[in-house]
């Protein structure tokens, strides 16, 4: 990817310059509730418009949206699956990082009709920077990396239910608990798609699919050799139809995960049908 070392570099900078100086320094005045359940922060504004302004400088020519511009204007994401679009997620894990604790993240992803086909995610509290290129693989630092299961006995999943209903988070969580074990969800995407590549989890659920949450991660686990899918078992892709998200370090995983969570008595493809 030509640009990596420019879009690496961006997003070093806004994190060292905007981001970190405020962990765990952050006055009342600069948290606000976005949404139930959703907090955003000065952090959060101040970090998309300055990577919004270093990737319009790259010249691409590409449209380039962020989390909370489009949650101030919705329609921004209106033909975001047409042309050329840069996406942007400037502080994933808000709430973790307004609460002074880890994980939390920075993502950025280049797509082309729907397709992604770069995408970066920032550790910025260890420096790490994964990276994918379509149909190129996927690095860690400048390594290659391939997807590896934990080891556990049973796969490791975390399930991202927490904006189900409850009578579904329980159905789901009774289906999950006959063949997985369930883990802690890190509320932090840029954090959730790495594990399935370095051997944390083996599976990862998501209810939402925002498009600056998923495009630079589920590019990176499917270059890494995983699965990303909808629910109803399409290929993920930004602007799809389909509802919710399911993850996993292999395709065998993805099958076995899919075997519990997306039976029938689990709930979630009834609540893809609803919303269809």
């Amino acid at each position: 990817m030509p640009l990596h070392e420019e879009v690496s570099a961006l997003m070093r900078m806004v994190a060292a310059e905007v981001m970190m100086p405020r962990f765990r320094g952050l006055a009342d005045a600069e948290i606000a509730i976005k949404s139930a359940g959703e907090v955003v922060t000065v952090v959060d504004r101040e970090a998309e418009l300055r990577l919004h302004d270093g990737l319009a400088a790259l010249g691409l020519g590409a449209r380039i949206i962020g989390e909370e511009a489009a949650e101030e204007d919705p329609a921004l994401l209106d033909g975001v699956s047409e042309g050329l679009v840069w996406l942007i997620d400037p502080l994933d894990g808000t709430a973790n990082f307004a609460g002074g604790r880890a994980p939390f993240g920075m993502m950025v992803a280049l797509v082309e009709n729907g397709s992604t086909v770069a995408g970066w995610i920032l550790d910025p509290l260890s420096g790490r920077m994964c990276h994918a290129v379509r149909g190129m693989g996927a690095t860690c630092d400048g390594a290659v990396v391939r997807a590896r299961p934990s080891g556990a006995p049973r796969p490791r999943a975390a399930l991202g239910t927490h904006f189900l209903a409850p009578d579904r988070r329980a159905r789901v969580h009774a289906r999950a608990d006959l063949d997985l074990d369930v883990v802690p969800v890190p509320r932090c995407a840029a954090a959730s798609y790495p594990r399935l590549v370095h051997g944390e989890d083996d599976v990862a659920l998501f209810q939402r699919i925002l498009p600056w949450d998923h495009a630079a991660g589920a590019l990176f686990v499917t270059e890494a050799g995983g699965l990303v899918t909808h629910w109803d078992g399409s290929p993920w892709r930004v602007g799809g139809r389909g509802v919710g998200v399911l993850a996993a370090a292999s395709p065998w995983l993805w099958e076995r995960a899919a075997n519990a969570l997306l039976h029938p008595a689990a709930g979630l493809v009834e609540e893809d049908r609803l919303a269809a």
